[in-house]
């Protein structure tokens, strides 16, 4: 699960670590193809904190997705659309790894702010983000 973007290039770059699993790629980009797995991908409108409805129409689309897919592993590199899908998620007992966007260098973005409690794994992309908080952790770049 990405957003368009910075996010749906990093997500694309890990497609290596999804070989042989069945995967589903759910993302905000109309006409995106697939980087791995046999499924076409799924997309749901993107939406932001200024833009409330987007949000609602975006929570449906990605609830009737996990309901239909039911994955076992949800792995994002966010943003909004990510929030949702790792909350959902383990909601319905999946394991959710967050992966911020390498742009966030300063701190963790809003969205990593506001799951990285609740997923399995939260990493960011830069080392001296986990002193600042320890529950997130750092095993390099995917760029």
């Amino acid at each position: 699960m990405a957003s368009a973007g910075g996010h749906w290039v990093q997500l694309s770059r890990l497609v290596a670590a999804f070989d042989g699993f069945d995967v589903q790629c759910v993302t905000t980009i109309k006409g995106a193809r697939a980087p791995c797995g046999g499924r076409p991908v799924a997309i749901v409108r993107d939406g932001s904190q200024t833009d409330p409805m987007a949000l609602v129409i975006m929570f449906a689309q990605l609830l009737f997705i996990v309901l239909k897919f039911r994955p076992s592993t949800i792995v994002t590199t966010g943003a909004a659309p990510g929030v949702f899908a790792v909350r959902l998620g383990k909601l319905l007992g999946a394991r959710t790894v967050w992966i911020d966007s390498i742009a966030n260098s300063e701190e963790l973005s809003l969205s990593g702010r506001l799951v990285r409690k609740h997923v399995d794994l939260c990493l960011t992309q830069w080392p001296h983000l986990t002193d600042a908080y320890p529950d997130v952790q750092c095993f390099g770049s995917v760029i």
